[in-house]
């Protein structure tokens, strides 16, 4: 059974068109979506949407939602998404004890890794919630961090057309777009909005990816 899941996995991931996972990022335009706080009810037509148009995306997925779906977070990593750490309960971080934060990180990295195999190299912080102590304690679990570049505010928008034209603003070569896959009017818009980002000729990629294929660095904070 663990063998038919993991070739599955494989040939999910092989079965998609090459341009997203082949990207080279020196050559092309390329542009990373991400996707906070799922795994979501809507995540699947979200990733349904990604691999009909042989996009990868980013995922940073909270413990707590995890453990409520665990296939689902299976799922996202078997369409060849990347997939970070995003706390086990969304607390702003530098409001914690250094003890409570190693708990929110090292919580969520074994519910991911018991949910699909995969330890993330990658966290990002709740709310954008960050400083010198987070990177530090984020540094000891082996985890780098990943902002971003431009946020739609898709929570606060709730509308399809409204954030499809944020993600039109924000979107820049090598740029890192924070989005959310629990919010069901970005599941929505993504559609127009992957067909208008490819027509102005960028390359979606995960935040790996954008980063020419280098690991990203523990204690490090991207982009």
């Amino acid at each position: 059974m663990v063998i038919h899941a993991l070739l599955a996995a494989v040939l999910a991931t092989t079965s998609l068109p090459a341009q997203a996972a082949t990207a080279d990022c020196d050559r092309v335009k390329c542009l990373a979506l991400t996707f906070d706080d799922g795994p979501g009810e809507g995540t699947p037509t979200l990733l349904k949407i990604l691999k009909q148009e042989g996009v990868k995306a980013t995922f940073f997925l909270v413990g707590k939602q995890v453990e409520r779906r665990p296939q689902i977070a299976r799922q996202t990593l078997a369409q060849g998404h990347a997939i970070g750490n995003h706390t086990y309960s969304h607390a702003s971080l530098p409001t914690l004890l250094d003890e409570q934060i190693l708990d929110e990180l090292k919580t969520t990295q074994d519910a991911i890794q018991q949910a699909t195999g995969l330890r993330p190299t990658m966290f990002r912080p709740p709310y954008g919630h960050t400083d010198d102590r987070v990177l530090g304690l984020a540094d000891q679990v082996e985890l780098a961090q990943v902002l971003w570049t431009g946020t739609t505010l898709d929570w606060k928008l709730r509308d399809a057309k409204k954030i499809k034209a944020a993600v039109l603003r924000l979107a820049k070569r090598d740029g890192v777009i924070l989005m959310h896959d629990t919010v069901p009017a970005t599941v929505q818009a993504m559609p127009a909005i992957l067909k208008e980002l490819k027509k102005q000729g960028y390359h979606l990629v995960t935040v790996p990816t954008l980063l020419r294929g280098k690991k990203p660095e523990p204690g490090v904070s991207y982009p």
